[in-house]
């Protein structure tokens, strides 16, 4: 019974955030697209000023449960093939999609509520 009271703080915390934040990888994108989950792409530098004002606006809404969004978190350096794919051409883009249907794009916004707005197109 030791391991009840851990295990039951460990649930609760999971289900305090709304927003799942985790690095991209083809197999999560294709996983959430193929169940038909709303899934955003963060397209992001740790370099980019703009990308680290993102992660702190994602930081604050991620309490929010209204947005039950998956945040795959793309290397702008590293996923080239993936950009030219989309259509990408700066780093701090957000792609929305609700299965393959994407249903919102934005680039350089750092505002928590328009970003939360764009997630919601997916919702």
């Amino acid at each position: 019974m030791h391991y009840v009271r851990p295990l039951l703080a460990a649930l609760v915390a999971m289900s305090a955030y709304a927003l799942d934040i985790q690095p991209y990888s083809p197999d999560a994108l294709s996983k959430a697209q193929a169940a038909g989950k709303p899934v955003a792409l963060h397209f992001r530098a740790d370099w980019c000023p703009t990308c680290r004002a993102q992660d702190k606006a994602l930081n604050s809404l991620k309490a929010d449960k209204d947005l039950n969004i998956a945040i795959l978190d793309v290397d702008y350096d590293k996923e080239k093939a993936l950009e030219k794919k989309l259509g990408v051409e700066t780093q701090s883009t957000f792609i929305v999609y609700k299965g393959n249907a994407e249903k919102g794009r934005i680039a350089g916004e750092t505002t928590p509520d328009k970003i939360k707005a764009a997630l919601k197109t997916a919702l």
